[in-house]
């Protein structure tokens, strides 16, 4: 998203788009900048630097999507991330979003959700599912805001988003590119998902 559009709608200046592995290193320090309420909330718990450290790593090779918001000097200050499911049957792809304190209120949270959906609507997904602590607010109300229907169990708040259900594009101007590196990993999973299936079925693909 072009930076001037970014500030027209938000009044900060920056630019939107997708992450690549060999910046991960600032999606790291964006998370240790968080102040210890963000942190706590983003990871429902307690997260300590060797923890995001090897946390930011893992993203590189599990085929999360990373957006983010880059500021004018090439720092990350906002990001949703979009991981892919696991292999059980009802599993969903799930999504995570982290703003710095004085980025918030400002819309970027809502500009990152969009983009994420639009990209999880690309890689053919139908719901996503969203996980926050109880006492993140902000990414309740947000989540609210999109059509997730949060329920309270065990200190977190869960729900889903239908994408079928979510027609706003309006701050959507163009779709963004995925990396291939995520776009290989939901191939690997599909695969994976197809293999499973396969030998619950007793199916051998090689008679």
């Amino acid at each position: 998203m072009h930076d001037a559009l970014i500030a027209d709608l938000t009044g900060s200046k920056g630019t939107i788009r997708s992450l690549i592995n060999q910046e991960l290193p600032l999606l790291r320090d964006h998370l240790l900048r968080l102040d210890a309420d963000s942190r706590r909330d983003r990871f429902n718990g307690y997260a300590d630097e060797g923890f995001i450290d090897r946390y930011a790593k893992k993203c590189g090779g599990d085929g999360t999507i990373i957006i983010a918001f880059f500021a004018e000097d090439g720092s990350v200050h906002a990001a949703a991330e979009l991981h892919q499911p696991d292999l059980h049957f009802d599993s969903l792809p799930e999504i995570a979003f982290s703003v710095e304190s004085h980025l918030r209120r400002k819309g970027i949270g809502s500009i990152l959700f969009k983009q994420l959906m639009e990209v999880a609507r690309s890689l053919g997904y139908e719901k996503l599912r969203i996980t926050t602590g109880s006492q993140n607010q902000a990414m309740r109300a947000l989540a609210n805001k999109f059509g997730a229907h949060l329920t309270f169990r065990q200190g977190e708040s869960t729900g889903t988003i239908d994408l079928q259900q979510q027609g706003d594009t309006a701050l959507v101007p163009r779709p963004i590119d995925v990396p291939g590196s995520a776009a290989n990993a939901l191939i690997a999973f599909n695969q994976a998902c197809w293999n499973l299936f396969l030998r619950m079925s007793g199916i051998n693909r090689a008679a």
